[in-house]
């Protein structure tokens, strides 16, 4: 059975959280860059959203993956998209059907304050 490889046609940089003390007894959580990885970018299917909502979370796309990569959820995947526009999406959930041809993360697109929605 032929891959998904060819089909991934972004690159996504991977963002993990890393919690550190802080020196006077708490601790402080910072994202840091662990790596990079190729990905398709997609839109979730009508049921998907429903699914989603109906579990009250937020899914706004779905990033698929080679089964091997390494993402998890909590991870932020940062790449630009056809136009060249930034975009930052944080992993909900990652799925891997039982026949490993690629994995699946469920994402929800974030944005900054004074950026257009789309």
């Amino acid at each position: 059975m032929r891959g998904i490889g060819h089909t991934l046609n972004r690159t996504l940089t991977v963002y993990r959280p890393q919690t550190s003390d802080d020196g006077h007894g708490g601790q402080t959580t910072t994202l840091v860059q662990v790596g990079t990885v190729r990905g398709k970018v997609d839109q979730p299917s009508p049921t998907e959203r429903l699914m989603a909502a109906q579990a009250e979370s937020s899914h706004s796309h779905n990033i698929y993956l080679s089964p091997r990569t390494i993402v998890r959820r909590g991870d932020e995947l940062r790449g630009a998209d056809a136009l060249g526009t930034m975009q930052v999406f944080r992993v909900e959930s990652i799925v891997h059907p039982s026949t490993p041809v690629y994995a699946k993360a469920f994402v929800e697109l974030t944005q900054g304050e004074g950026e257009p929605s789309g």
